[in-house]
């Protein structure tokens, strides 16, 4: 005799295993690594494991004490960032910067891909972004001062860019050093770690 199967239930056991097996494989992916310089792909739906992705991205941005996390930062190239927003966090999907003000400010700015390098960085005191929520809704964001700066800052990310990317041959040339050891220990966290890469 067959029995029925309550499909949902078994879904969510699928999605709640694989949740868990996601949380423990994420981590921060380091400089030099491929994905970080890749363009990232737009997202054309949002599913069940997309927004679980997204609820480890928050954990691992969390963890590691950053105000911002984009997917290519945990291996995956697809137009996705979580920010901290107070005390909880959001996320986006495909973000365009619509417009951004002429005002510009130099801050100094860090990347949980590129740990315990800080570098000075100018960027636009406000910008105007058009994206989806993880609801699949349309917004646009009106963001400025710190909130500016983070944005632009996960954008960069999906665009291929890093904060080194951000600054003259000069200050590069002078941060070299440290440049070199994290490029080392992301070489070494390539060659031992396991990414989920799409």
């Amino acid at each position: 005799m067959i029995k029925s199967l309550d499909l949902d239930s078994i879904s969510i056991s699928i999605l709640s295993n694989a949740r868990k097996e996601l949380i423990h494989m994420l981590k921060i992916v380091k400089y030099p690594a491929a994905v970080l310089k890749k363009k990232a792909k737009e997202v054309r739906g949002i599913t069940p494991d997309l927004l679980s992705l997204i609820s480890c991205m928050e954990l691992a941005m969390e963890k590691n004490q950053g105000v911002g996390l984009a997917a290519p930062q945990v291996g995956f190239s697809r137009q996705i960032f979580v920010v901290k927003d107070d005390k909880k966090s959001r996320a986006f999907f495909n973000p365009k910067i619509r417009s951004q003000s002429r005002q510009r400010s130099e801050d100094e700015e860090g990347c949980l891909s590129l740990p315990g390098l800080f570098v000075l960085v100018k960027r636009a005191e406000r910008v105007r972004v058009s994206c989806n929520t993880k609801e699949g809704k349309p917004v646009v964001v009106e963001a400025e001062g710190l909130a500016s700066r983070i944005f632009q800052h996960e954008i960069d990310h999906l665009q291929g860019k890093l904060i080194i990317d951000r600054i003259t041959p000069f200050q590069r040339w002078k941060i070299r050093k440290q440049l070199q050891e994290i490029k080392q220990k992301g070489r070494t966290q390539q060659n031992t770690s396991m990414h989920l890469v799409h």
